[in-house]
């Protein structure tokens, strides 16, 4: 692995800076408003397309990381870490969002400058997902991801917006209820929540993980993401998000947020519990 500086921390944040900066603006300017938006997200979507330069697809490992010690009890780390899997996913959210930008240009008449507030504070939380490779972390941007995405159905959907953003969010909740009990699970049986240690830990022949206890660790993941992507039968929140959701929201939602449950799967549930994973 190949320590990046701090491009990851960059990719995070950037949407981060400019969401803060738009804070600054008068809530009428929408001509700098909208522009402003514009600009950071088409710069964060350059700024992505070094990783096409850094990370070789095919390679087995992170081509770049990120470790910065965070808390010291429990052991909790500031880890991000990008591969060939993440790499593309991180290049479509930073692609996406200036779509999202145009889509709404004219399409949003209040609240404007909270709008795209929200749009770039999900796009910090959608990068984060794809990046963190330290449990905790991971599931921080899992659910701060979830907020401004609630947000965004729920103030500039359409007639049932209320409704469908509630069941997003009860839905999206529930499921990471199960998962963060998954993740204190594994971190109770390995004392760590660093992904790439707790990979090495589960496939160690010292370490033997009961058939029962995988299986049991494998649907507490498993459930969280089943719902994202979403598998029949949590799949019923989709439908009314969907609708409800502005334009902008909904491209996020087909684009990038159904794809962050398959993303789970390959990165947490295939690794970590492959006999659960296979039956």
């Amino acid at each position: 692995m190949e320590l990046s500086g701090h491009l990851l921390s960059i990719l995070i944040f950037f949407p981060a800076i400019g969401a803060l900066a738009l804070l600054c603006l008068k809530g009428d300017d929408e001509y700098w408003i909208r522009r402003l938006t514009f600009v950071v997200s088409v710069a964060e979507f350059l700024l992505s397309l070094i990783l096409l330069r850094v990370v070789a697809i095919g390679n087995p490992g992170y081509a770049l990381t990120e470790y910065k010690p965070w808390i010291s009890s429990p052991p909790i780390n500031y880890h991000l870490g990008v591969d060939g899997i993440s790499m593309f996913l991180v290049i479509l959210t930073t692609f996406l969002t200036p779509i999202c930008v145009l889509a709404s240009w004219k399409g949003v008449h209040h609240r404007i400058k909270e709008f795209h507030v929200m749009l770039l504070l999900l796009e910090v939380g959608i990068i984060g997902v794809f990046l963190a490779l330290d449990l905790f972390v991971f599931f921080l941007f899992w659910e701060v991801m979830l907020i401004p995405m609630a947000f965004l159905i729920g103030i500039w959907g359409h007639g049932r917006r209320i409704y469908a953003a509630v069941k997003f969010f009860i839905y999206t909740m529930a499921g990471s209820a199960f998962m963060l009990v998954g993740i204190l699970w594994l971190y109770n049986l390995t004392g760590t929540f660093d992904l790439p240690a707790i990979q090495l830990t589960l496939q160690s022949a010292a370490f033997h993980l009961a058939p029962r206890t995988e299986m049991l660790l494998f649907l507490s993941f498993f459930v969280a993401f089943a719902i994202k992507v979403p598998l029949f039968p949590l799949h019923t929140w989709l439908p009314d998000a969907h609708v409800e959701a502005p334009t902008a929201g909904s491209i996020i939602l087909a684009g990038v947020l159904l794809k962050m449950g398959t993303y789970g799967m390959i990165r947490f549930c295939l690794p970590l519990f492959p006999e659960a994973s296979h039956r």
